[in-house]
């Protein structure tokens, strides 16, 4: 028998599998399975031919959905989806079916990222991934990674090692990443430097990917603990630019063996280069009511990057702007110049990509907005979106029910590419359609952003019990 099932889920599934160019001549209609979900099905509309087609898709050797079946050319999309359907039945039911139908084409073996790895003790396993692979709540996540993992081919050979140890938060950012580059359409390689390379008919670009951790020494190791309104605007002027300058300027240094920085090598050369950052240099703790530090930081990023602030004040009910130049950020006897995209050698920056929701947050909702949220648990999702409002100062504040049918969400909802002025390849903007994009036009940040965009957020997830 096969059944509808919704769009979030199949997209899920597929998150590897579309070829991305075929969208710009085709729309998807329905989206079909088998009861067990190993057979999927997707009916399609050409915009050109005006007729429909269907594909089928099993698993491979490696665990990825693959075509395996598919016809074009009928006059109705009630007849395709017939066809699909009597597709689907067929191969679910067939006696030779195993759950997957091998395409004889895999080089290699799929990476577990979930089992631990055997000779590792639990002491020396990270604690987020504890948490992920032992919390009931966390299943959404579960099947999320399950999903993206046969998809997976890192350079670094050391990849699970360190996502399930010593750099969780690093490899699961690297993860999001490749999430949000095929959702947005492109052809994703994995290289071992730069760590990404995209492609599709919208641009053709490379990307290093990088966080900020804690200091472990050095005056940056004193980390300041903000409660004031004073005390916080001080912090994004001082502590935070120097953790993202390390991270970023370190970037901006490294060569490889034969000398060459990341934008001078082969698959990067002559195209524009991103650096993506996130920040993971302070977690959250729920028991003294502190948020985790990728969700406040980001107002430093753009000061450090422009090297300007901006300050505000209403006069007669009017919010006005006030943009200062920051020629340096000091912290007790550390200064370092501002304006990273002034520094020489940035030129070869094109952008700075930011997002505050590389985390299992983001996991845990994807999958529930699949479909597999874990059984007695419930997710909420409580933050601040843009307020359109030019008089506004903070977001507007927001409540949501991850599990609801009209909750839609995306990987890349919260991604922020701030700009170069001085990149010698500049990044087009349609490169990251539906995103915010922030530029430095005239002595002033100019922001594109959309409405909805959550600016922070975070994902409670209550586990429902008899009592």
């Amino acid at each position: 028998m096969a059944i509808r099932i919704k769009k979030s889920k199949y997209d899920l599934y597929t998150l590897g599998t579309r070829v991305y160019s075929l969208l710009l001549v085709t729309e998807e209609c329905s989206w079909w399975s088998d009861l067990n979900e190993n057979v999927l099905g997707v009916v399609t509309y050409d915009v050109y031919d005006q007729d429909y087609s269907w594909v089928v898709l099993a698993r491979d050797e490696l665990g990825c959905f693959r075509a395996v079946d598919l016809d074009c050319s009928y006059p109705s999309e009630r007849r395709a989806e017939a066809m699909v359907r009597t597709k689907i039945e067929d191969l679910s039911r067939s006696v030779k079916f195993q759950g997957f139908v091998p395409q004889y084409d895999a080089q290699r073996k799929p990476i577990n990222l979930l089992s631990p790895i055997q000779d590792i003790s639990k002491a020396n396993l990270h604690p987020y991934f504890l948490h992920l692979i032992e919390d009931p709540g966390r299943e959404p996540a579960r099947r999320v990674i399950r999903e993206i993992a046969p998809w997976l081919y890192p350079a670094d050979s050391h990849f699970i090692k360190e996502f399930q140890c010593n750099q969780f938060d690093q490899r699961l950012w690297e993860i999001y990443l490749w999430a949000t580059f095929r959702e947005l359409g492109y052809d994703v390689a994995q290289h071992e430097a730069p760590d990404f390379e995209c492609r599709s008919p919208l641009a053709h670009f490379t990307v290093e990917a990088t966080t900020i951790a804690p200091s472990q020494k050095g005056v940056l190791a004193d980390h300041p603990n903000p409660k004031l309104k004073e005390e916080f605007n001080d912090f994004l002027v001082t502590y935070m630019p120097m953790k993202f300058g390390s991270a970023l300027c370190s970037k901006l240094d490294k060569v490889n063996a034969e000398g060459l920085h990341y934008w001078e090598r082969s698959h990067s050369e002559s195209k524009p280069f991103i650096i993506a950052i996130a920040d993971f240099h302070k977690p959250g703790n729920h028991q003294k009511k502190e948020s985790a530090s990728i969700t406040y930081s980001q107002s430093a990023l753009y000061i450090y990057l422009y090297g300007h602030r901006v300050d505000w004040a209403f006069e007669d009910g009017k919010l006005l702007i006030n943009v200062a130049p920051v020629k340096e950020h000091k912290y007790q006897s550390k200064i370092i110049p501002s304006g990273f995209f002034d520094l020489p050698k940035a030129e070869n920056i094109s952008a700075v990509l930011f997002s505050n929701a590389g985390t299992l947050a983001k996991f845990d909702r994807i999958g529930v907005a699949a479909g597999f949220g874990a059984k007695n648990h419930k997710y909420l999702r409580i933050g601040l979106k843009f307020d359109p409002n030019p008089n506004a100062v903070v977001g507007k504040s927001f409540v949501t029910d991850v599990e609801d049918d009209a909750y839609k969400e995306c990987w890349s909802d919260e991604i922020q590419i701030f700009h170069n002025p001085n990149a010698k390849y500049p990044l087009a903007p349609e490169a990251f359609p539906g995103v915010a994009h922030h530029f430095w036009k005239n002595g002033k940040l100019v922001t594109f952003d959309y409405e909805e965009r959550v600016l922070s957020s975070n994902t409670m997830i209550i586990h429902l019990t008899d009592e």
